[in-house]
């Protein structure tokens, strides 16, 4: 018997982040599965074995992941194994990397991050150039790398024509290109095509693969797409305390994510909701969607004081202080009766501003 007890409603769900969510049925069930006996620690377990040819599946053969317990931990691994000491990257100016890591890229790994403002979380060409400068200046911190983040923070997903671009510019400048791919599920989604497509196939060089917003209990990896760009990734992985000593139930995780069309499931039934989200809310007087809806987020625009009723009502943030932007997220397991019984409290809500 165990004393431990059910301390939440499950019927609950709000549209704060897609972490939020539960651990996808399926997946607990293949942590079940690995449980039990006896397998080595620190990935020398048959699990993470297996999960190469996974992974080699999706992004190529020459693909190699490193599981990792977050999405942080995957960044600023990632980062560190292309990047020396005196070396910095380009991101957007919302990127996670830079607004919501708490620092953790400068301060744990101690890389400059040069950013640039985007109007939609996208980088271009034209816009890495605003900081593709300085090599050979030793008071500047050297751009070596870019880094995009699919889909973005701000909701919207890079084309793989679009990444290929920012790929071979990055690589005729000498750098080197990183995905933060904590919704990369919902990217492929959402365009309708392969995982490779807009990352092994476009260039990238290393991504960071996001599992806990699709489904997983915990557990990130870092995926190596190129082996030439990277160097003493394993031992970058310890000393960044990311190395999981029962590695076999993240790396199980994966195998069930990704072994099968799962990932595919949950991220497209995510990025659906979304839509369906989108197309209630604007038939709303007074709310103002102000951002396309590309993946599982949608942007909006209300009055303050509706903001704050409603949150008494449902978990949501708001994105923006001075405009009033706000971010919904919808889960693999947002459903639509979740979404109508929230369009209909943002309807009421508005009805009394």
């Amino acid at each position: 018997m165990t004393d431990a007890v059910r301390r939440h409603d499950p019927s609950v769900r709000g549209f704060a982040s897609d972490n939020n969510a539960g651990v996808h049925l399926e997946v607990l069930a293949a942590l079940a599965l690995a449980n039990g006996g006896h397998q080595i620690a620190y990935g020398g377990d048959d699990y993470t074995a297996h999960l190469q040819h996974v992974f080699a599946r999706h992004f190529g053969e020459r693909a190699t992941a490193y599981p990792v317990f977050n999405g942080t931990g995957a960044n600023v691994v990632a980062l560190q194994a292309l990047l020396p000491r005196w070396g910095a990257v380009i991101a957007a100016e919302s990127a996670h990397i830079t607004a919501d890591e708490c620092g953790a890229p400068e301060k744990l790994a101690g890389i400059k991050i040069h950013t640039v403002p985007t109007p939609d979380g996208k980088l271009t060409p034209e816009l890495i150039d605003r900081q593709a400068y300085g090599w050979g200046d030793e008071h500047r911190a050297q751009p070596l790398a870019v880094s995009i983040t699919q889909s973005t923070e701000l909701g919207t997903v890079y084309t793989a024509d679009e990444v290929r671009a920012i790929c071979e510019h990055a690589h005729e400048r000498g750098m080197l290109v990183h995905v933060d791919g904590s919704r990369l599920a919902n990217a492929a989604a959402s365009l309708g095509v392969p995982l490779r497509e807009f990352s092994t196939d476009a260039g990238v060089d290393v991504l960071s693969f996001g599992g806990t917003k699709n489904g997983l209990l915990l557990g990130e990896c870092v995926v190596v797409l190129n082996p030439d760009a990277v160097r003493d990734l394993r031992y970058l992985r310890k000393m960044s305390m990311q190395l999981a000593s029962k590695m076999r139930f993240v790396s199980v995780q994966f195998e069930a994510l990704l072994g099968g069309d799962l990932w595919l499931r949950s991220a497209a039934h995510a990025n659906a909701m979304a839509q369906r989200l989108d197309a209630v809310v604007r038939g709303i007087d007074g709310v103002r969607v102000v951002r396309p809806v590309q993946a599982n987020a949608v942007f909006a625009i209300l009055p303050r004081p509706v903001t704050e009723r409603l949150q008494k009502r449902f978990r949501f943030y708001l994105w923006d202080e001075h405009t009033g932007e706000v971010r919904w997220m919808c889960a693999f397991d947002t459903t639509e009766d979740d979404i109508d019984e929230f369009a209909e409290a943002i309807a009421d809500e508005m009805s009394r501003a």
